[in-house]
Parts: C-alpha cells; sequence; structure tokens
C-alpha cells in the first residue's frame, strides 16, 4: 500500500537528542572521552571566570564545538553556529536540548582570547594524551617525526616591502586590486605580510610555488600512531629540526633508550648529535644525494629496528593527511601563531580522540 505523506507536523514530541543518536554511533565513545578529558579542566575553567556576572557560553561546549568541525569537515564557525540550529547529533554532543537557542558564532572569537590565555587548546590535548596512556595505546620506546607546511590566512597581494606604504589601487576592485611581482625579488628579509606579519613566505621543495605558510610539527608515537605532541611554527629551514628536537625532550623520558625515525631532512651532524645527547637513536632515513655523507652509518642502519621504523614512520603522513583534508587544517582561519596552534592542538585532540575510540571498540 502506498503512503500518504502528512501534512500536519507532530504537535507534541517527548523525543530528546539522545534518542535519536544511534547506540553504535562512533561519537558515543568519543563523547565520553571529550567529556571525561573536560571534567578534569574545571579548575582550568573556573580560572578564566569571574564569581558573579552574567553566565557565559560554558567553555567546554566551544571546545566540544571545535571537535565536531574537526570531525564533519565544517569550514567556519557561522556555518557550525547554522547547523547546530537542526542537527540534532550536534546538540547531543554539546549536551543542549531541543529547545535551547544556537549560540551566535561571534562567541568563538570573544572567548578565544581567554582561551587562549589559559592555554586551554594545549591542556586539553595533553588530557586526551593522558588518556591514550592509561589505556596503554601508546609506545614509550619508539617515535616518528615529522613537518609539513600550514598556509597562512594571508594573500600574496599583502606580502610587501617592510615599511612600504600601501599606494596601489584598483578603482574596477578595490578591495582586491591587481598587482604585478614581475621581476621584483622578495625574501622574508626584506619583505611582510600586512594581512599577517607572522607568516613567512616558504615552499614545500624544488619546483613548488611559494606561499605565505607556517610550519607544523608532529611527534607520533610508532604503535598505533597516535600524536604525542603537534606544534607550530615560524616557517624556516631550521624549525622541522629544532622543534623537533624541542618536542623530544619535553615530552620522552630521558632515563630510557628510545628510537626517532625521521625522513631526509632530519639526516644532519648537529640533529643527530643532539639525539644520541638526550639517549634516543635516530633513525632517521639517509641522505646520501649529491655525494655527500650521511650522519648515521652502519652502525644504526644494521639493525632490524631501523628497517621498521623507516617503514612504519609513513603513518605520520596519515595524520597530516587527516588534518588537512577531514579537519580543514590545510590552511589556517587564523592570523598569528598563537591562534594558529590553538587551533592546531584542538584538530591534533579531534584525530587522537578518533584513533583512541576506534581502539577502544576494537579491543571490547
Amino acid at each position: 500500500m502506498r503512503g500518504e505523506p502528512s501534512k500536519q507536523a507532530t504537535m507534541l514530541s517527548l523525543a530528546s537528542p539522545e534518542q535519536r543518536v544511534p547506540a553504535t554511533h562512533p561519537l558515543r565513545e568519543i563523547k565520553k572521552l571529550a567529556d571525561a578529558a573536560l571534567a578534569k579542566m574545571s579548575p582550568v575553567f573556573d580560572a578564566m571566570y569571574a564569581v558573579d556576572g552574567r553566565p557565559s557560553i560554558p567553555p567546554e561546549s566551544l571546545l566540544k564545538a571545535t571537535l565536531l568541525m574537526a570531525f564533519y569537515s565544517i569550514r567556519s564557525e557561522r556555518l557550525f553556529c547554522e547547523q547546530l540550529d537542526y542537527n540534532l547529533m550536534f546538540r547531543w554532543f554539546l549536551d543542549m536540548n531541543m529547545l535551547e537557542d544556537s549560540f551566535e558564532h561571534s562567541v568563538f572569537s570573544k572567548n578565544r582570547e581567554r582561551l587562549l590565555k589559559h592555554e586551554a587548546s594545549k591542556v586539553f590535548f595533553a588530557e586526551v594524551v593522558g588518556q591514550a596512556r592509561e589505556a596503554q595505546l601508546m609506545s614509550d620506546d619508539h617515535f616518528t617525526v615529522d613537518g609539513t607546511l600550514i598556509e597562512a590566512w594571508a594573500s600574496l597581494k599583502s606580502f610587501k616591502r617592510k615599511g612600504e606604504k600601501d599606494d596601489r589601487s584598483d578603482k574596477d576592485d578595490p578591495g582586491n586590486p591587481s598587482v604585478d611581482f614581475h621581476g621584483e625579488k622578495r625574501s622574508n628579509d626584506t619583505h611582510e605580510s600586512t594581512t599577517d606579519p607572522e607568516a613567512r613566505l616558504a615552499r614545500k621543495g624544488k619546483g613548488k610555488e611559494s606561499k605565505l605558510a607556517y610550519s607544523g610539527h608532529a611527534l607520533m608515537e610508532n604503535r598505533h600512531g597516535l600524536l604525542v605532541d603537534l606544534r607550530i611554527d615560524e616557517a624556516n629551514g631550521t624549525a622541522e629540526r629544532n622543534l623537533a628536537l624541542q618536542m623530544l625532550m619535553e615530552a620522552l623520558p630521558g632515563d630510557r633508550s628510545t628510537t626517532v625515525a625521521g625522513d631526509k631532512g632530519y639526516d644532519t651532524a648537529d640533529f643527530v648529535h643532539a639525539c644520541r645527547a638526550l639517549n634516543i637513536v635516530p633513525h632517521v632515513a639517509q641522505n646520501i644525494s649529491g655525494n655527500r655523507g650521511s650522519a648515521i652509518d652502519g652502525r644504526t642502519t644494521r639493525h632490524s629496528g631501523y628497517a621498521i621504523s623507516q617503514r612504519i614512520r609513513k603513518r605520520v603522513e596519515e595524520i597530516f593527511g587527516w588534518l588537512k583534508t577531514i579537519a580543514c587544517f590545510r590552511k589556517t582561519r587564523f592570523k598569528g601563531k598563537d591562534r594558529t596552534q590553538f587551533a592546531g592542538y584542538m584538530v591534533g585532540a579531534a584525530y587522537n580522540l578518533l584513533r583512541i575510540a576506534k581502539l577502544r571498540l576494537a579491543a571490547a
């Protein structure tokens, strides 16, 4: 029998968002993990707000909303707030009822300075890493470092000579004038972006186009490919190795021998010697192109563990791939290194939560 569409909507409903989310939905496990991490951050949130005054949007909701944006590739806070009006699963994840109004997109920008000041995203990321360690999902012995470029929220047209007054205009399009850089030599020493002065002109490799960007640096453990740290820094020729050493010193225990894998960019005498001084065995790929000598020799490469590290280290590219495609972090939406770092910790936490949830469900 053919069904007929109902012309009259139900006048009364006792359903809740909880009932509409399937019991087997992966977000259920992620929500448990995120709520547990946020509960431990209560003292941090208490220090962020005054005792009296008008109640604000809970900071827990803002951080969880940022996770949802990463999980579902939502490219802007304005678009997320629009979807929050009608997406019951988003409301359930944020512990909102059916009648509660969606919050304005401006609450993100209004509260971001407060969250930045108290390093809320860094603390949240650390709590998520702690959950992985407590569940014994992280290796304590074998790690990988790698770096990538994160495009800045700035156009190449904004990259101008330092101290130069912008007198270029376009009557047809004043907000986006035509600019001809032909024959002009530009470098980070003489030019900077007027939109984001902390961004630097950089390129991924020879033959690649130069873009205004930041450098992103990941420290991954090799057992399940979970992030141990994720840093954002200035894009320059030494940031990849310097940030790697900084992350290794802060994140790894110094009382036991560990290994760290890396690509050819880490095969330098300074990096290799610094790793050995930290009791870390550098399992980096040998760079012997152009008759140059590698900083590591057969004493390291002869062991079977070196070949294993070289194979597993490629998993870090899966992390960068997820961050850039699913979490929309190929290009930052923010100006400045601090705000980009805030976003980096949140998308890194989102990746870890997704991996931890899958691993826990698989083990159940």
